[in-house]
């Protein structure tokens, strides 16, 4: 596993991404949670502009996590390393060190900082919340993300193979949990103890603030349940996706959501709070 991961070559990569999206396309259509009435085609396309802009955000930005990881291994810097941890337990936790710092916190301090949260949002004004949903960030965002991974890279010290395989773990994740599938209630609910499951996510795109406000998590749902932002829902199938302010039809179209940072749509009390007010 070290040396294919530590060789993956690009095309293996983006082959996980697409076949993974593929695959969860077609169960989406087979054991659909919602039927929207939307143009299903149209939803993707302009999420698939979104995975554009992260993709070259990415690759941009792919020196500086290749260097964060080889420089760790050479010196041997990092948490995990001055711990002196066998292979299989630095293995595992780098991955959860990683979801925490570069999926679960960035993802919290997103919604806790104003200015952030407004780069931020573009995510949650989605009103169709399926796998292509996963792929739609502002490009800003995207910068935010890789300045949490590389932080992460260098304080726990992970070496660039394990920084590979989290990165396809993620990738495929954040897809599945975004899936507009229905599982069974009782598979839903005992995944959910250890990965984020459809339904848990589903609850963090609803428009009630208290229910956007929590299950941040990404791969592992303990960081919502270790530090409180854990909410469950009866039946997700009631909830309502997106943000209040922005349930207009021009803002599922990639000019004005590309704008949404810089308007001025948002209420007085998210003004006066720094915070995000959608309820």
């Amino acid at each position: 596993m070290v040396t294919f991961f530590e060789n993956i070559p690009s095309g293996y990569r983006t082959a996980i991404l697409v076949g993974g999206l593929l695959l969860l396309w077609i169960i989406e259509g087979l054991v659909p949670r919602f039927r929207f009435s939307s143009n299903r085609y149209r939803h993707a396309g302009t999420n698939l502009f979104f995975t554009l802009t992260t993709v070259i955000i990415n690759t941009g930005l792919a020196f500086l996590i290749v260097k964060a990881s080889l420089w760790t291994s050479a010196k041997q810097f990092g948490l995990l390393y001055w711990l002196q941890l066998p292979l299989w337990l630095h293995t595992v936790m780098a991955l959860l060190m990683l979801d925490f710092i570069g999926a679960w916190l960035i993802h919290w301090v997103q919604h806790k900082t104003a200015w952030m949260w407004h780069f931020h949002k573009i995510h949650h004004i989605d009103t169709q919340i399926d796998a292509t949903t996963a792929l739609r960030h502002h490009p800003v965002e995207s910068l935010f993300r890789v300045i949490a991974l590389f932080v992460a890279i260098i304080t726990m010290g992970v070496p660039f193979w394990m920084v590979m395989f989290y990165q396809t773990i993620s990738a495929f994740m954040s897809q599945f949990n975004h899936a507009n599938i229905r599982l069974p209630q009782w598979l839903d609910n005992t995944l959910s103890w250890v990965i984020v499951s459809p339904d848990m996510h589903k609850v963090h795109h609803s428009h009630f603030q208290p229910e956007t406000d929590a299950n941040y998590a990404n791969i592992f749902s303990i960081w919502d349940r270790l530090f409180g932002t854990f909410v469950k829902v009866a039946d997700t199938r009631n909830i309502k996706y997106g943000l209040d302010q922005y349930q207009d039809t021009r803002y599922q179209e990639i000019g004005p959501l590309l704008k949404v940072p810089w308007e001025q749509n948002y209420s007085a009390s998210e003004k006066l709070s720094g915070q995000h007010n959608n309820l």
